[in-house]
């Protein structure tokens, strides 16, 4: 039996009508165009009525497919449904999974508003509120947000990136082009500094071994890193470098290696264990230069995320990893932007949280690592290709 639904949104510039194509063929079904009302240029609204011939887990499904794509459904405007779970870190197996755009819940009339919005979370609904939730936090008896009736995606929302900033692109062909992206990128976060806003910083030791750390330093000093997100890796390269001027072994002066240097990262764990902490270890005279040390003398706040692969490490390397989601999480709350240097899975981790309208920036020497962040859901990225450390000294000169 024909289910018939009308659709508003942009239909010809998001191929809307081939991906139901897909979908029905997925799922043995059949679908008509009885109207379609196409817009005047290719990013106007347009609308249609398609009458679906497909069984019931199909038509959820491309339903919940045409919900995440921002597009409305009119008829689906009605009360959103709502399960409670039945135990802790558990849902009902047709709950709603969310993207990273903003969204609203159709609750008792009116359109409310998802708090805290990212990607694969679900929605609790709690005192006529909506949030978004990773599932290890549902509680038994948590209201979760079933099906995609009542949820609307507000794709176009003044809240997200706007077209000025897509400055960057995925392959830059020359240095000249490298210079008038970060010039561009520097305009942005002078902008945000003015209005007191928040740029965070994802970093790898890469920062280290490509000579980006005095332009980085430097940038702490004047005020535009609101934070750091990294791994025990850099910190540790970074105190090796202040302690016996070298990273992983080699002198960053000369690029040669140095007799005994494999130790050095070991001899600077030890030497920060001493003093208890990073804080300590600068307030006390054995950390006296550095990225570490600028954002200690400056209040700016960091966290470090652990792995299997670390050496110590360091006593402020948080090893338990939910504990250390949850502080990544809070670091980027409310950011207006987050720049990422070279560190493929802190930056797709911290790009899972963040919500679509918070501009983001992936600097790599290797184009694979920007396409994998948009691959997994990251589209806001703008991606620029080139030496981290050639990137932080331009940024640095242009600020």
């Amino acid at each position: 039996m024909e289910k018939v639904i009308q659709i508003k949104g942009h239909i010809i510039r998001d191929d809307i009508i081939k991906r139901i194509d897909a979908s029905c063929v997925q799922y043995n079904g059949t679908y008509r165009v009885l109207e379609l009302q196409i817009g005047r240029q290719v990013d106007d609204i347009s609308s249609a009525k398609i009458a679906l011939d497909i069984n019931d887990e199909g038509f959820t499904l491309i339903l919940n497919e045409l919900t995440n794509l921002g597009i409305e459904i009119p008829s689906m405007n009605n009360q959103a449904r709502l399960e409670p779970s039945e135990k802790d870190k558990t849902v009902p197996d047709d709950f709603y999974s969310t993207t990273n755009h903003p969204t609203e819940v159709f609750l008792d009339g009116k359109w409310v508003r998802v708090q805290n919005q990212r990607m694969d979370g679900v929605l609790v609904v709690k005192n006529g509120e909506v949030f978004c939730t990773k599932l290890r936090d549902v509680k038994k008896g948590d209201l979760i947000v079933c099906g995609s009736e009542g949820v609307r995606i507000l794709t176009n929302n003044d809240e997200q990136n706007d077209h000025d900033f897509a400055f960057m692109v995925n392959d830059v062909s020359s240095e000249r082009r490298v210079e008038i992206a970060v010039k561009k990128l520097a305009e942005e976060m002078k902008a945000i500094k003015a209005k007191k806003g928040k740029i965070i910083v994802v970093a790898g030791p890469v920062v280290i071994h490509t000579g980006g750390m005095d332009a980085f330093q430097d940038m702490i000093r004047k005020g535009f890193i609101s934070g750091l997100l990294s791994g025990n890796a850099l910190a540790v390269h970074d105190i090796e470098r202040d302690l016996f001027g070298t990273s992983l072994g080699v002198d960053l002066d000369t690029g040669k290696v140095v007799k005994g240097g494999h130790k050095n990262h070991m001899r600077a764990i030890n030497a920060v264990n001493k003093s208890g902490s990073i804080r300590q270890a600068v307030e006390d005279g054995t950390v006296k230069s550095g990225i570490m040390y600028e954002l200690v003398k400056h209040n700016i706040p960091f966290v470090l995320a652990g792995s299997i692969r670390d050496d110590g490490p360091l006593p402020d390397t948080m090893m338990d990893l939910i504990e250390a989601q949850e502080a990544y999480a809070q670091m980027v709350k409310d950011a207006d932007m987050v720049i990422m240097l070279s560190t493929m899975l802190h930056s797709i981790g911290t790009g899972n949280m963040l919500p679509s309208w918070v501009k983001t920036v992936v600097v790599d020497i290797n184009p694979a690592v920007v396409a994998k962040l948009v691959d997994r859901g990251s589209a806001q990225a703008k991606g620029l290709v080139t030496d981290v450390g050639l990137f932080l000294t331009l940024l640095n000169q242009q600020l």
